[in-house]
């Protein structure tokens, strides 16, 4: 089924909505749970409370594309989660999350300028920069995992990350963001 006819069930408050959105984007959304929080359980819970913040959301958004819609809540469930379990260890999340506030600090509610931007951004590095990037700071795999998947060492990931970082932190501030 297609997003839009997915959208529609959701405008007339059909429950078939979130069958056919488990159908589309259940394992998607899984996969963002279980890299986040590795607890199979946990992320399964994850997952149904982002069908339930879909459901109370689509009327009156009509979210495109459905599949980042739906992510993004399925990432900021899972974070949230992940600190009020591990509100004293820093583990990879936290990790992450650190690395990344040195150039974004990450606001309470989205903020559109911001997204504008990271999209301007990512649309100026290579497609290995911005897959390593989005990896690292979307889906949260750890250096380790990267490096495997790339072919490289985990310190290369890391410097190459460090050096993506930087380019973001100058690049915010050339476009007038005030970190």
């Amino acid at each position: 089924m297609r997003d839009t006819e997915i959208i529609e069930l959701y405008f007339a408050r059909d429950e078939q909505a979130i069958v056919e959105t488990q159908r589309s984007y259940g394992k998607y959304c899984q996969s963002i749970a279980m890299q986040i929080l590795s607890n199979p359980s946990d992320a399964e819970e994850c997952v149904n409370d982002t069908w339930l913040r879909a459901w109370n959301h689509i009327p009156p958004k009509r979210p495109s594309p459905l599949k980042i819609f739906l992510g993004k809540i399925t990432r900021n469930l899972a974070i949230s989660r992940y600190r009020a379990g591990h509100s004293r260890k820093r583990e990879h999340i936290e990790v992450a999350l650190s690395e990344l506030e040195e150039c974004v600090p990450m606001p309470e509610e989205s903020s559109a300028e911001l997204s504008g931007l990271l999209d301007s951004f990512l649309a100026t590095l290579d497609d290995t920069e911005r897959r390593m990037f989005v990896g690292r700071y979307w889906y949260a795999y750890t250096p380790e995992i990267l490096a495997e998947a790339y072919g490289i060492s985990r310190n290369a990931v890391n410097l190459r990350i460090m050096r993506t970082r930087e380019k973001l932190r100058d690049y915010l501030e050339k476009e007038g963001y005030h970190l």
